[in-house]
């Protein structure tokens, strides 16, 4: 992005070499040694997960026949509270996106490709068609690669690959049955790669500068370099590129510039809403997925959410639990159901209500929302913070029970 805030246009792009990697890309690389490429730059899926973006892509079967159909989805839904980072590239560098897209469509071998963009992101759609006007009118993207912009009907659920495929087709947005993968059976029945904003924006740096000097730029295990965002009660909350492995209190303290005055960190959730309450023992943890996977939690999107010492978690939990509550497709009854009790007992105790043994029925929720219990990760994602809430909060809980009522509130 411009210092005048506003996005770059094609002349600022090509003047900083843009377009150069994909040119690079068509003239000197197969399909196959792309994603080569990919695999040993250690390219890993931005979107929370983590996984290899390079096995991802080889996981795409080999066309029968000329002409076979696949496509390529970039996944820009964005709802998980508390991250904002692939906004931010939308907003600021449309073209990034649009030189990634025809990479990986190189890779893939995708004559299609799709971005679905959250419903709200309305300035992002706004930059991003034009920039693919502009990039259309100056031959960068050729006719042989058709880029569409989806504007998602809404619900957090469409960041799920395979609801976001269902959406994308007009149908109800639930989690499709996996096996088979959205690589072998994906839109529209064909094979289809969908990949998270962050991800793409990558490809164009690891094409024009080769694997080793991506790998080089991480602090830690995993390559690369990593949008990390802090929102909370922060004095300079927002969103930082910085190398992948990046300890959390750097990201807190040096970038954000530490909590409002007055104010201390009592935990903080390293990847949005759908990760674990941390302490701030973990803020020497580097932050990339390989070794917060070690520390038994999650990354997620690197996008951090700061808990004061001033704000009720309990209240926090509530406000949580009402998104995942909200946002639930239906189609699994411990999500359906079971959110809806997490929510109104949270809701009750946090309003004077709550029993002692409220607080095990929350525990036994959580572990019927673990992986493995549902269709897809809404749930798993829900009882995270939950779990955790109710483990590093306890004193809270109590003496929310206790005194019948909110001690944070005047």
């Amino acid at each position: 992005m411009r210092k005048d805030g506003q996005p770059l246009c094609l002349k600022d792009y090509l003047s900083a070499h843009g377009y150069k990697a994909s040119e690079k890309a068509t003239k000197q690389f197969k399909a196959s040694e792309l994603i080569e490429l990919i695999k040993d730059a250690g390219l890993l899926g931005r979107g929370g997960a983590g996984f290899s973006t390079g096995i991802k892509m080889s996981a795409v079967p080999s066309a029968k026949e000329e002409g076979d159909m696949r496509y390529l989805v970039v996944n820009a839904d964005e709802m998980e509270p508390g991250t904002f980072k692939d906004r931010w590239l939308l907003e600021g560098n449309p073209h990034q996106l649009i030189e990634g897209i025809i990479i990986a469509a190189l890779a893939i071998k995708a004559p299609v490709a799709y971005v679905f963009l959250r419903g709200e992101y309305k300035e992002a759609e706004r930059r991003l068609e034009h920039a693919l006007h502009e990039a259309y009118d100056a031959g960068v993207v050729g006719d042989g690669l058709k880029i569409h912009i989806h504007m998602s009907a809404g619900r957090y659920i469409c960041g799920e690959e395979t609801a976001l495929l269902n959406a994308l087709e007009g149908r109800r947005a639930i989690p499709r049955t996996k096996p088979p993968f959205p690589q072998v059976s994906g839109l529209f029945g064909k094979p289809t790669v969908v990949q998270n904003v962050e991800t793409i924006c990558n490809l164009p740096h690891i094409v024009a500068n080769g694997a080793a000097w991506y790998k080089s730029l991480g602090r830690a295990i995993d390559a690369g370099t990593k949008i990390f965002g802090v929102s909370g009660k922060v004095k300079h909350p927002g969103a930082f590129e910085l190398p992948m492995g990046t300890m959390g209190k750097d990201i807190i303290y040096e970038h954000a510039q530490g909590l409002l005055d007055g104010l201390k960190l009592r935990a903080f959730m390293p990847g949005g809403a759908s990760t674990d309450l941390l302490t701030a023992e973990f803020l020497d943890v580097p932050m990339d997925y390989s070794s917060m996977a070690k520390m038994k939690t999650r990354m997620g999107t690197g996008t951090m959410i700061v808990i004061d010492d001033h704000t009720c978690p309990v209240g926090l939990l509530v406000n949580l639990e009402r998104f995942f509550k909200q946002e639930s497709c239906g189609f699994c009854t411990p999500c359906r159901e079971g959110l809806s009790w997490v929510h109104d007992t949270l809701l009750a105790i946090e309003e004077g209500d709550g029993r002692v043994s409220d607080l095990e029925i929350l525990r036994q929720h959580g572990k019927l929302l673990a992986p493995g219990s549902t269709f897809c990760a809404l749930a798993p994602g829900a009882s995270a913070p939950l779990l955790s809430g109710l483990t590093l909060f306890a004193d809270d809980f109590m003496q929310h029970i206790s005194e019948k009522r909110c001690p944070y509130r005047t």
